[in-house]
């Protein structure tokens, strides 16, 4: 059978892997990081040769009450390194996981013992940080939930990861992850997009209540992400509750977002209640959970509202210090020369090594922060998206809010969403002492020049 584009892009919610085995011992459990095979398209094709957190894409899902200490022993079996990165917990530094900031990349058949607690209930997810372009798309990433001492009251609370795959006619990945039309333009889109559900439930019932827990773990592609048969609210983003839930309309994650959203099924029994993509592609069916029944004659009324983390929200920004942040190049960009390992370059040389965004006209990360400030300082950055193309820009081991226009505070993020030629601004608190990474988490656009770093000292 052909694997065409139209079967590439078909309906898919279930993901079979091969079988695991127990790892590690009584005191860490342990995360090993191997090749392995899943069907993943369906039984009428070839498994598809992935890498695996304990041979799961996603990796297992690690649950834990808020407070929880985490423990994990990475084990490398991979044939080049990796390391784990905690994505959107507020965590010490030496534990983010970021090869040449805050560890050395775990080599070939060698282990890191990862160490931290968890203070913000929430929606995260683990994945590589090293060669992430690759590494991601191959599969290295799980969900990370963080329960609420007394979380909502819901009939099923569901994980809802959502990915895209590039695959070739053989069910196959494709194995180049260096084309630099990709690193130019939108980046890496896959051709089969997914979804999978944990627990990975098939049916529901009619006024029943879901919290759906989105994360979006693309390489590079913007997500939007619509429900049918459903009604409810995004009650947090980025893990952090929102004070005020919104309407669960069509969901625009970026690469590296999450949303948890509570909704009723309000769909007839004997339909179905369905998670879909909507985009130029059209729309296409991700999950469908066939409607068995009625739970109840009514719903539940009122979506709560989630209890807040303990963060403290920003005041006003008199006396903040201020660092401006441009990102230029790329396809139909203006740039014509940039910094590259402390060299002024050309465009067509920062090209042959493989560089082609800057921030503040440097490719790659620099040798200097962004900005250096005290902790408990305010440092308010204003971004000008100056490319023809969107980015999805993530800050480590802290959450910043937006300031709009009004002066008023948007909600609290550990990634934005700039689309082209976009202007915005953030501001955040500096709380974790440390050298954390900000960079595009649109992955391609990392690799090739989208990365800096801000230093909080004590």
């Amino acid at each position: 059978m052909n694997l065409t584009r139209r079967s590439l892009l078909a309906s898919a919610s279930a993901l079979a892997v091969m079988p695991k085995f127990a790892l590690g011992n009584e005191d860490t459990e342990v995360l090993e990081a191997r090749p392995g095979a899943v069907s993943l398209v369906s039984d009428e094709f070839p498994a598809t040769e992935v890498w695996t957190y304990n041979g799961e894409v996603p990796g297992p899902e690690i649950r834990v009450a808020q407070g929880a200490r985490i423990k994990r022993r990475l084990v490398n079996s991979l044939e080049q390194p990796t390391t784990i990165h905690w994505h959107g917990v507020r965590i010490e530094n030496a534990m983010d996981g970021v090869p040449g900031v805050t560890q050395d990349a775990v080599q070939p058949g060698g282990e890191f013992f990862y160490d931290f607690e968890v203070p913000d209930a929430g929606t995260y997810w683990y994945h590589s940080h090293f060669n992430t372009t690759e590494q991601i798309s191959r599969g290295l990433y799980g969900a990370l939930i963080v329960e609420e001492p007394n979380p909502p009251e819901v009939d099923h609370d569901i994980t809802v990861v959502v990915d895209d795959w590039r695959l070739g006619q053989d069910a196959q990945i494709d194995p180049d992850f260096s084309q630099i039309h990709d690193w130019s333009h939108a980046g890496r889109l896959g051709n089969f997009l997914k979804a999978t559900l944990t627990p990975a439930l098939a049916e529901v019932k009619q006024n029943q209540r879901l919290r759906l827990r989105f994360i979006c773990v693309a390489t590079d592609r913007v997500m939007q992400v619509a429900m049918t048969g459903m009604q409810g609210k995004v009650v947090a983003l980025d893990g952090m509750p929102l004070a005020v839930p919104t309407p669960a309309g069509v969901l625009t994650l970026g690469p590296a977002q999450r949303a948890d959203v509570i909704v009723d099924v309000t769909g007839e029994p004997g339909g179905e209640a369905v998670i879909g993509f909507v985009g130029r592609e059209g729309n296409i069916t991700l999950a469908s959970l066939a409607i068995t029944g009625q739970a109840s004659l009514a719903s539940r009324g009122d979506i709560p509202v989630l209890r807040q983390n303990p963060i403290k929200q920003l005041d006003p920004l008199n006396g903040a210090k201020i660092a401006e942040l441009k990102m230029e190049g790329g396809a139909m960009g203006s740039l014509k020369q940039g910094i590259y390992k402390g060299e002024m370059m050309s465009i067509d040389k920062l090209i042959e090594n493989q560089q082609i965004w800057t921030f503040n006209g440097v490719a790659g990360m620099p040798d200097a922060p962004l900005a250096e400030v005290a902790l408990g300082e305010t440092l308010r950055i204003p971004i000008i998206n100056d490319t023809a193309f969107a980015h999805a820009l993530h800050l480590h081991g802290m959450h910043f809010q937006e300031v709009m226009p009004d002066g008023s505070f948007g909600p609290l993020r550990d990634t934005i969403l700039l689309l082209r030629q976009e202007r915005r601004e953030i501001a955040f608190t500096a709380s974790n002492p440390g050298d954390w990474v900000f960079h595009c988490h649109m992955l391609s656009h990392q690799k090739s020049g989208m990365i800096t770093w801000v230093k909080v000292t004590a």
